[in-house]
């Protein structure tokens, strides 16, 4: 399998796994996608069915990604993937359980990992990943990434104790919950550097592309990513996507629905691609907050990015995302893959007038007969809304997020756009969001036992101005030892 970027120039410049693991985005700006999706027959879903069955999680994630990964060899590969979905670090062999909600609709736990989010699925295959591949090539990774929430704490717990890696994590001040903090500023480790900028996370991830994009100073201090910017972060999400399947179905003549809670459209993304590779997927429900980029854009055809002002703050903090990196890889297979297309958009449009519009084309019905995508919004009184009632009618409790894709998933239910089953995908336990969860249910969740007293430690952050210059020099003297 090879892979080439979003914004070549010719589908000849063509590269490894391994390489495109460790460089992130693209030299020219652009996202890595494999030349092609591998197709999956019927008899190979009947396969995966079984291996997922009799031998569990990790056994599945290795019949996927094999099918990308190809670099590595099988033993290997397979290694890997027993250490990242081990039952020890999941609780269970299945690591994903479902559970069967009112009305045809299902919950799929997401959340059962070290750092209590979804994140935790892609972030620990990552962390494998990365340190075979930098060991078997004798080299070291300083990883620059950002969050608006989860992804920071999977990244560090992921990458905490690997030889050979350093992570510089961005974060927007003051835009997260107190337990979010205390996740990531409460690591001490000197290769685990925190850094609170002053701004939104849009502004965090723009650094990260600028940083990514200095070809000289990424070469010479090795940057890497660990956003979904990374190709490998979406492939590991693919997995449970198929698990999901195996367990509300299992029939490749019968399909399944997803609502996803997305808000840069790398956990949606993932759909898309199992979807295209032939996992019986009907709809793919993106729902966002109220910071409705792409629910716009999958009603109107117009992809309007917010400014910084203009991106609010919610009670489901890591949607508030008003820039959707992965999304241009959706948009990358929606114009048939044509590069120059794609420049034209993202490259010239998008960074000229801040936004695109592919409204009236042929395209963009695509997007919805084609590519099965339906798309809506959540406000903070829908998400309270929807936390009581699947805790009046279920006892369930669901973080704010989850709540966003239950709403925009079960409005598109009820008008009858989706049929059964759908899954709703998981963000993250509710006691990360407790303040919200007492608002609706008035009481806060219990705490596992694992993030007792997790607020109270001492907390280790940088704060930095909204300036990538800022955050290199912090990269050039913790490298140099300076």
């Amino acid at each position: 399998m090879r892979y080439y970027s979003t914004r070549g120039e010719t589908t000849d410049e063509t590269r490894t796994f391994s390489d495109i693991l460790l460089r992130g985005l693209a030299p020219d700006g652009g996202l890595y996608m494999p030349v092609e999706y591998p197709h999956v027959s019927a008899q190979d879903l009947a396969r995966w069915v079984r291996v997922y069955r009799e031998q569990g999680y990790a056994a599945l994630a290795f019949e996927v990604m094999s099918l990308f990964i190809d670099d590595i060899p099988a033993d290997d590969l397979r290694a890997l993937c027993e250490r990242a979905y081990a039952q020890e670090v999941f609780g269970s062999r299945e690591v994903v359980p479902v559970t069967n909600l009112p009305d045809g609709m299902y919950l799929l736990h997401l959340s059962n990992g070290p750092t209590a989010a979804f994140k935790d699925m892609a972030m620990q295959m990552l962390g494998q990943l990365f340190e075979y591949v930098l060991r078997r090539e004798g080299r070291e990774l300083n990883i620059v990434g950002a969050t608006s929430g989860d992804t920071g704490s999977s990244a560090e717990y992921a990458m905490l104790g690997k030889s050979g890696i350093r992570v510089f994590m961005l974060t927007p001040a003051g835009r997260m919950t107190a337990f979010q903090r205390a996740q990531m500023y409460g690591l001490r480790d000197p290769a685990i550097i925190n850094i609170a900028v002053d701004g939104v996370f849009d502004d965090c991830q723009d650094i990260v592309k600028e940083i990514s994009a200095d070809a000289d100073f990424k070469a010479k201090y090795s940057i890497g990513a660990v956003n979904s910017i990374n190709w490998a972060r979406l492939l590991a999400q693919v997995v449970y996507y198929v698990a999901a399947w195996i367990q509300v179905s299992a029939d490749p003549r019968r399909t399944v629905s997803f609502s996803v809670p997305t808000g840069n459209f790398g956990d949606v993304c993932a759909g898309h691609i199992a979807r295209s590779m032939g996992v019986p997927i009907d709809r793919l429900i993106v729902a966002t907050n109220e910071n409705d980029v792409l629910d716009e854009f999958f009603r109107t055809g117009v992809y309007r990015v917010r400014s910084a002002g203009e991106t609010r703050a919610t009670s489901s903090p890591s949607m508030d995302i008003s820039k959707a990196s992965n999304f241009e890889r959706f948009i990358f297979d929606l114009v048939g893959r044509d590069q120059a297309r794609v420049r034209d958009l993202f490259g010239q449009q998008l960074r000229a007038h801040g936004e695109f519009s592919l409204a009236g084309s042929p395209e963009f019905s695509n997007a919805r007969i084609r590519h099965g995508f339906l798309s809506g919004s959540s406000t903070h009184a829908d998400r309270i809304d929807s936390i009581r009632s699947l805790y009046r009618h279920n006892q369930t409790i669901i973080d704010p997020h989850t709540a966003d894709a239950w709403k925009v998933g079960r409005d598109a239910f009820r008008g009858g756009v989706v049929e059964p089953p759908l899954v709703v995908l998981e963000t993250a336990l509710p006691v990360k969001f407790a303040e919200t969860i007492e608002e609706a249910l008035g009481f806060k969740p219990d705490i596992p036992a694992r993030f007792a007293d997790i607020e109270s430690q001492p907390q280790h952050v940088l704060n930095l101005p909204n300036d990538a210059e800022a955050v290199k020099q912090l990269i050039r003297a913790t490298v140099s030892g300076g």
